[in-house]
């Protein structure tokens, strides 16, 4: 890139993509009082119980002490093998998991899935291992602002994705595609070591939807996603695409998670270069929240043109829809004027 200017170089950079990765974490933390109705959703960690399939386990004695999903699926679906009754309790597991996670529904109010959608736009990807239908109704809902939103990629599968095969189209269960057929819910990635994930024609074009993104990717944010062994090849596939950090001297890594700082950078240091990397605990702290729509517009500016940037400008822990529109909406008056222009957007965080 030696024979561009600084400016067909300032807007190659802040027009790459911001690639935001969701685990269990993201879902627990959009709905910390729950849905509509006051259903919580869970992490991996006490999932059997908070669910209350308990009963279903009862039909088999299980050597894990642990209360983790992905150790009892795990278990499940190896001793199923050679044990009927495993293969059968792992079964039912799935269908109840399936059904359980079809009845949440985004409760009235904001949520940190609505400002984490409106604060990226097309050239951006958000990519998530979670089931449960959130992400999809807030996709639904957020359209209202603009049709500028992220492509979105299911890594796991997800209950309210549906596919067609003939034409290769995915969108919501239910709905009906162009050929005249319903698009049939998509499989469900269950917690096992060596996941098939070529097998499944809508899973396999998800990933590889993330992989071209994040070989092209300025930021990414890791968002309650914390690496676990039975995603082991999963983890190895993203590096894979990542490339080695000696090559990525100028892009950023966000990382959200509760668990302790040492915890959280030891599970992604093959993805940090050196200190390019911040950590939070709250996505309102992060460069998503705090420049909504900008944010390798801002990035940029604050580390290449050196630039201060004013982090009270973007959004906030409990504000409401009217609040994000007032936010937004000039920023989406802009994208809206500047499609097919090659010069960066503005960053209004300084």
């Amino acid at each position: 890139m030696s024979d561009i200017t600084f400016e067909e170089y300032e807007y190659y950079m802040k027009n790459r993509p911001h690639v935001v990765i969701l685990g269990a974490g993201a879902s627990c933390a959009a709905i910390p009082d729950g849905d509509k109705y006051g259903r919580k959703i869970s992490a991996m960690s006490g999932f059997i119980e908070k669910l209350g399939l308990g009963n279903i386990l009862s039909k088999v004695e299980l050597i894990t002490e642990s209360n983790n999903l992905e150790d009892i699926y795990m278990e499940l679906d190896e001793r199923g093998k050679v044990e009927p009754v495993c293969k059968e309790v792992k079964n039912e597991l799935e269908v109840a998991i399936r059904e359980y996670m079809n009845g949440f529904e985004l409760p009235d109010k904001a949520t940190i899935y609505d400002f984490l959608v409106l604060s990226l736009t097309s050239k951006d990807l958000i990519a998530t291992f979670n089931w449960d239908p959130f992400l999809v109704q807030v996709i639904g809902r957020v359209q209202k602002y603009t049709k500028n939103i992220p492509q979105v990629a299911f890594l796991h599968g997800n209950v309210a994705v549906g596919y067609c095969s003939k034409d290769n189209i995915m969108g919501n269960v239910g709905m009906t595609c162009r050929c005249g057929q319903t698009l049939k819910p998509t499989s469900l990635l269950f917690p096992i070591k060596n996941k098939d994930y070529a097998s499944d024609i809508a899973i396999s074009k998800s990933w590889k939807q993330l992989k071209n993104a994040l070989k092209n990717a300025y930021m990414v944010t890791i968002f309650g996603y914390s690496a676990p062994t039975s995603d082991a090849e999963a983890v190895a596939m993203l590096k894979q695409a990542w490339g080695s950090v000696d090559e990525r001297k100028l892009e950023e890594i966000e990382l959200i998670d509760i668990r302790d700082e040492e915890v959280v950078i030891e599970s992604w240091n093959q993805f940090i270069h050196t200190h390019h990397y911040s950590y939070h605990t709250d996505f309102f702290n992060t460069t998503l929240a705090r420049c909504p729509r900008r944010s390798c517009e801002a990035t940029f500016d604050r580390l290449m043109n050196c630039i201060w940037l004013d982090g009270n400008k973007g959004f906030k822990k409990g504000m409401d829809f009217s609040d994000i529109d007032n936010i937004v909406g000039f920023l989406i008056d802009e994208e809206n004027r500047n499609v097919g222009m090659r010069k960066p957007l503005s960053n209004p965080y300084h």
